[in-house]
């Protein structure tokens, strides 16, 4: 037994040895076949970013939605699966680490679709934050970088699933309602310029996910002479993966009308869709629109548009009751507003279609057929902006009707500025556009737009073709438009006062602008007489508003100043009469000039100097030139 023993102890160093010499064979095979599944794309996961597929929570146990992305308690539950691998948490002292590490921000393969189990980074259409301060500097360079060049949160983005899943936004009668058995097939028109990746992709993305196959017949995507890398060869390589997607190249700068003429061109479905390069499409959204291009090809239908946050990229629902429609005003400017009251009582309110006096431009529906018998766009036009007045007008006027459809939901992140420099042989390209608009759409009401530019019209092109198509299609006047189909729109000559208001104690005028430089509130006051109108020119409507284009006097209290605000149209604070003894008067009370000629106030009528006023009795109608 001691022999035996004796016999052990000797070849216990031999077998310390062995294993040593086993461990580092394991240790170096393990690294050889990971060396060779990173280059297969295998390995250690990356960073979610925007090619990552979302993890259901049958993988992980009660998985929480990320907040943020430097949420420790849900970092630490997310990392039990190694299919979403979260960014690391930064330390809030010195030696900062990156939140993102470098990954593929250009995947050439498209990810799994997410569905309502699925979480991760804005999942459910929920906003995702990064804290830019717990970045380390090349972090913080990337995300600035990404806010210069698009103006929304590029950084955010790439770390969202482009297939992300977004919350049904249809309600009520929307959900149940059944469409025409047979539909219209349409192609989908995306222009595109230096569009970031995450969100192009995203946006065809959610085409695909949330159409009928048997609707979509194919989607154009339109590269107005990109000059970024990854929209080149990796767009391609990534788009012909999905086989319903083909692209279209312009040899130069475009601009938007162009460029969806030659997405028009290349397209083959008997409706068009055009869309914006960074929107989100949700469940249903094409099937009511379809239906109503169906019902009759004259109709022109535009989905409810809400808001996906620039910066966090939050979807944000728009309820039935708060949907908008488009106007303008008379500086050819589109702007939203709420339906009118008559509108708001429309049969099968509120989820039947919205008659709208105009679009936005960027999200709509069109017959093929229709969009030929009215010229297509403007393609004198320049760049973009006009364009979506132009189609509004001659679609009323010519024919045909245009609807905001309740049960049709698009996202769209709305951009505080273009990140996008444009070049154009025409000092002005808006200008020309709304000149052109102008000429051929407004009839003599086209001097009330001149007025506001000082008759400056600048080169506008030839309009005669045009005119022909108008003539052609034997089209309404404009004073038809403002009388039947945007009556609520406020014409300068049917005011019953206009020009400046001036105190009859001194040379002062009341004045303001429309908006303040930060935002706040105006507050009306005064100023030197200078007869130039501008700031101190206004008009007052049969209904008693004080008013410059949408904007009107509004008396607040306590004190009892007057801003600028949006007309509503209700009277209520917004209501003056102008007395013949030269008072306006708000109720019982009257307007009073300050003893140091700066402010005003509604207060109790005393009779001074101070509370009377120059107002000129006369609609404001302008030459037709100067």
């Amino acid at each position: 037994m001691k022999v035996i023993f004796l016999r052990w102890r000797r070849l216990v160093p031999l077998l310390i040895l062995l294993a040593c010499f086993v461990l580092l064979f394991t240790q170096w095979n393990y690294k050889l076949e990971f060396n060779v599944d990173k280059q297969r794309g295998l390995g250690k996961p990356e960073l979610p970013h925007a090619n990552r597929a979302p993890v259901a929570p049958k993988d992980i146990k009660d998985h929480p939605v990320l907040p943020q992305v430097h949420q420790p308690d849900a970092i630490d539950a997310m990392k039990k699966h190694e299919a979403l691998n979260p960014p690391a948490v930064n330390p809030a002292v010195p030696g900062k680490q990156s939140v993102i590490e470098e990954f593929n921000l250009y995947p050439r393969v498209p990810p799994p679709k997410s569905d309502e189990n699925s979480v991760g980074p804005g999942e459910r259409g929920a906003g995702f934050t990064v804290n830019r301060d717990r970045l380390s500097q090349q972090e913080q360079a990337r995300y600035d970088q990404g806010w210069q060049d698009n103006a929304f949160n590029q950084y955010v983005s790439d770390l969202i699933s482009v297939r992300r899943y977004v919350v049904d936004q249809r309600e009520g009668e929307c959900l149940t309602k059944k469409y025409q058995e047979t539909l219209p097939s349409t192609s989908v028109i995306i222009c595109f310029h230096n569009e970031a990746w995450s969100v192009l992709l995203r946006s065809v993305h959610s085409v695909i996910d949330n159409s009928p196959p048997a609707l979509l017949k194919e989607i154009v995507l339109v590269d107005d002479f990109s000059d970024k890398p990854h929209l080149k060869e990796p767009l391609e390589e990534y788009m012909a993966q999905l086989k319903i997607v083909k692209i279209v190249r312009a040899k130069q700068r475009e601009g938007l009308i162009r460029a969806r003429m030659l997405g028009a061109r290349a397209s083959s479905a008997e409706v068009l869709t055009f869309l914006d390069s960074h929107i989100e499409c949700t469940k249903g959204w094409l099937e009511p629109l379809l239906d109503r291009i169906q019902t009759d090809k004259t109709n022109v239908v535009v989905p409810v548009i809400e808001v996906i946050g620039d910066s966090d990229l939050k979807y944000h629902r728009a309820n039935v009751q708060s949907i908008q429609v488009g106007g303008f005003d008379w500086d050819l400017i589109f702007h939203w507003h709420p339906p009118p009251e008559r509108d708001r009582k429309r049969p099968g309110a509120p989820y039947s279609p919205i008659r709208t006096p105009t679009m936005a431009g960027g999200l709509f529906s069109i017959s093929r057929e229709f969009f030929k018998d009215l010229g297509y766009y403007d393609e004198g036009m320049e760049v973009w902006g006009g364009e979506n007045l132009e189609l509004s007008f001659k679609t009323w006027m010519c024919g045909g009707t245009l609807e905001t459809i309740p049960c049709s939901h698009v996202g769209h992140i709305f951009r505080k500025r273009s990140p996008y420099k444009w070049e154009s042989k025409f000092t002005s390209p808006l200008r020309r556009n709304t000149v052109r608009l102008a000429e051929v759409w407004l009839d003599d009401y086209k001097r009330f737009y001149y007025a506001k530019i000082g008759f400056q019209l600048g080169d506008y092109g030839d309009v005669s073709d045009r005119k022909q198509i108008r003539q052609r299609l034997q089209c309404k006047p404009f004073k038809w438009y403002l009388e039947n189909i945007y009556p609520e729109l406020f014409v300068p000559s049917n005011a019953i006062a206009s020009g400046d208001i001036e105190n009859v104690e001194s040379a002062h005028c009341i004045d303001a602008p429309l908006k303040s430089k930060d935002d706040r509130t105006v507050i009306v006051g005064m100023w030197p007489c200078h007869r130039q109108g501008g700031n101190q020119f206004w008009m007052m409507s049969k209904n008693g508003e004080i008013r410059r284009d949408s904007k009107c006097w509004d008396v607040g209290t306590n004190p009892a100043r007057i801003s600028i605000i949006d007309c509503h149209g209700g009277r209520g604070n917004q209501e003056f009469t102008y007395l013949e003894s030269g008072e306006i008067k708000h109720g019982e009370r009257c307007l009073e000039m300050s003893l140091d000629k700066q402010t005003l106030q509604v207060v109790f009528c005393t009779g001074s100097k101070r509370q009377q006023w120059k107002f000129n009795r006369k609609p404001f109608m302008p030459p037709e030139s100067q």
